[in-house]
């Protein structure tokens, strides 16, 4: 089964899947796409994570984030933390394969590196929707809502916002079950209309 937890900064979309996984049963495997502290405040990040969760799940750190894929075992639940936090990786490894000219502040990207960036979270997407359907696996995705502010000053701000606002959308369709965490509280979306239809008014 695939499930899909999305929402801003704090908003507690980790805490509900961690809940979920438990209530799910079963072993638990965290996949952490963010797993390597950059600096101090990433570092606090990651051990307040680790903290929060119980002792017998395991960790499986995401080390290649354009070839990942969940590979829950039967009986198993997969914990991806997060989508977002996998796509800044995916694009620094398409960075470092020389697919990027240039700084990250630049006014413009080189196209071949958007369209490879998107082709790889293609493929990432792809093969978490495979999870959906299946009765004796999960994978639960936490992922970012990241278009509700103001437009990135960078283009590759601005990538990474188009690709993961487009994954967001695969992922929820394809998914079993879907959250909007907005300050605490889940709101299913798979329970909302996909399309806009305008509604009949009532003749008084």
């Amino acid at each position: 089964m695939l499930y899909v937890l999305t929402g801003g900064a704090r908003s507690g979309k980790s805490s509900a899947a961690e809940g979920l996984a438990a209530e799910l049963g079963g072993a638990v495997v965290v996949a952490a796409a963010g797993s390597a502290a950059g600096d101090e405040e990433m570092a606090a990040r990651i051990e307040a994570h680790r903290e929060a969760r119980p002792k017998a799940w395991r960790v499986r750190e995401v080390r290649d984030a354009g070839a990942w894929t969940p590979g829950a075992r039967p009986g198993e639940t997969v914990v991806l933390e997060c989508l977002g936090t996998l796509l800044g990786r995916l694009m620094d490894e398409t960075a470092a394969r020389g697919a990027l000219a240039g700084p990250w502040d630049a006014e413009a990207l080189p196209e071949e590196f958007a369209d490879e960036v998107e082709a790889r979270m293609n493929a990432v997407t792809e093969a978490c929707a495979a999870a959906a359907g299946s009765r004796d696996r999960h994978l639960v995705v936490v992922t970012n809502e990241v278009g509700d502010g103001v437009v990135p000053a960078h283009a590759s701000g601005r990538l990474f916002r188009d690709v993961l606002g487009r994954a967001n959308r695969r992922l929820v369709e394809a998914a079993d079950a879907a959250w909007l965490v907005v300050a605490g509280r889940c709101l299913d979306l798979k329970s909302l209309p996909a399309v806009a239809a305008p509604t009949a008014r009532e003749e008084t």
